[in-house]
């Protein structure tokens, strides 16, 4: 019980710091922005090939993490416009360093965990940039903040629901196999809060949001931040590791914390591009 609450201390300390940094860094924009993003998108590609590395595959982690960074660049500096471009000659470029190994053994699997870790880390963290963007575009113009702001927030709100309601009266078990930590009144309770986040968002920093939109994205949202953080789970289970890292006292890794956002962002982008008039 003590460690527990030590370690409760320990998260709550970390959030206390990281949630005002990310605050003002998504209000300010700019460079300051993109520094932010790259630090977690990075961070994160390096704990994901060290993850990799963890199963004997030798991943390009500088050409991947390069590569991820320059996908980020690229989407801030470019819009997103011919991404696909960009990323197709990322591709062609981590495929042909394989030649540059003297053994060939794994080829394939050393090629694709690279790649994958640009596409799950950097490709899905960069919609963390458009949406920001896309709040800077006509009708949206100066609420580029608040986008990005709403997509952390439904995503941690479920974090956190799932967390508290799991520990307080979680279990059933949600997958076992993947994460026997997880309850399926965790889950319950990480809907709940997302939709609560949806709901103070529309009547405090997120007014273009209709009652559509608060319940479509409040009921959306925590299911792709569980799906998000169970893929991750799936992947260190699969390499035998609790945290990707110990960077964040009291969370584990970059990608321990960023996982359910990676699923959201591109989510509440989509949505509010797409579905919202």
């Amino acid at each position: 019980m003590a460690f527990e609450s030590r370690q409760l201390t320990t998260r709550l300390l970390t959030a206390a710091v990281g949630l005002p940094t990310i605050i003002i860094c998504s209000l300010v924009g700019g460079i300051p922005f993109l520094i932010a993003v790259n630090f977690v998108i990075g961070l994160g590609l390096f704990e994901f090939y060290r993850m990799i590395e963890a199963k004997g595959i030798r991943p390009f982690k500088i050409a991947g993490v390069a590569a991820g960074l320059a996908v980020s660049w690229y989407v801030y500096f470019m819009g997103g416009v011919f991404s696909g471009l960009f990323i197709t000659i990322a591709l062609v470029v981590i495929m042909v360093l394989e030649i540059s190994r003297r053994d060939g053994e794994l080829a394939v699997f050393h090629i694709s965990s690279t790649v994958f870790g640009v596409f799950y880390v950097a490709w899905l963290g960069s919609h963390i940039i458009l949406l920001r963007q896309l709040g800077e575009e006509p009708p949206w113009t100066g609420y580029g903040g608040a986008f990005v702001i709403l997509a952390f927030a439904l995503a941690w709100g479920t974090d956190t629901g799932a967390y508290f309601i799991g520990n307080l009266v979680g279990k059933r078990k949600l997958l076992p196999r993947v994460s026997p930590g997880k309850s399926v009144e965790g889950a319950v309770g990480g809907v709940a809060v997302a939709l609560g986040v949806a709901f103070l968002a529309k009547f405090t920093f997120a007014p273009f949001l209709s009652y559509f939109d608060v319940f479509a994205l409040g009921l959306a949202s925590p299911v792709m931040a569980i799906l998000g953080d169970l893929v991750e789970s799936l992947m260190k289970r699969d390499v035998n590791v609790k945290d990707t890292s110990k960077v964040l006292p009291g969370h584990g890794g970059m990608l321990d914390r960023f996982d359910s956002v990676l699923f959201v962002a591109p989510l509440v982008y989509y949505y509010l591009r797409f579905l919202v008039v």
